[in-house]
């Protein structure tokens, strides 16, 4: 408790648990990874010394969870970057190789971090994978650069969300195992109960 100059005791706020602290947003990653913390040192200096918007949003991005920087294929990749010729795709995640991507076009490509097929796949084509350091180095205000970010809604966890098995719902149930004898008799067919 605080106390007034009259000496009688007072209750304050808890300001995190629920009382005026309504800035929740990360102010530094939570991750230990030193490289991650030296970009992020680099950043808040760009961010400090620069006019630039790029740049506070690359340092926002640095700070958020795994699940918020999800990976980027390639082949999206590609796509995201045709007739910009010139410029650099920046992703603030991961740079992931597609299989299903015949021919990589010629990109520069700077991210936290590249799939080894991902990587031999870009510098095959003619392109480059650069780091965020070099990329700091070359675009310190973000001049002609290409932010993308990978879809979050394709995790896994995601197709889970919601109620399985009511009608009208396409959420994905957690099954023990796939055959005949799991999820395949009430809400199913017309002859158990009812069929969805």
């Amino acid at each position: 408790p605080s106390f007034d100059f009259q000496g009688s005791a007072k209750m304050g706020i808890d300001l995190i648990a629920g009382g005026r602290n309504k800035k929740v947003h990360r102010t530094a990653p939570k991750s230990d990874n030193v490289y991650l913390k030296l970009l992020v040192k680099l950043y808040q200096f760009l961010v400090r010394r620069t006019e630039s918007k790029f740049n506070q949003v690359i340092l926002k991005r640095l700070f958020q969870s795994k699940t918020n920087r999800a990976p980027l294929s390639l082949s999206k990749l590609a796509k995201f970057m045709e007739g910009k010729a010139g410029k650099i795709a920046v992703v603030v995640g991961t740079v992931t190789d597609d299989v299903r991507l015949f021919e990589v076009p010629k990109v520069r490509v700077a991210a936290l971090r590249f799939t080894e097929t991902a990587r031999a796949r870009i510098t095959k084509a003619g392109g480059e994978a650069l780091t965020f350091d070099q990329l700091a180095l070359e675009r310190p205000t973000g001049k002609d650069c290409v932010l993308l970010r990978g879809p979050k809604s394709q995790r896994e966890a995601v197709k889970h969300f919601g109620a399985a098995g009511v009608p009208g719902s396409s959420a994905k149930p957690y099954v023990r195992s796939t055959g005949r004898k799991f999820e395949k008799a009430r809400g199913r067919r017309k002859s158990r109960g009812y069929k969805a």
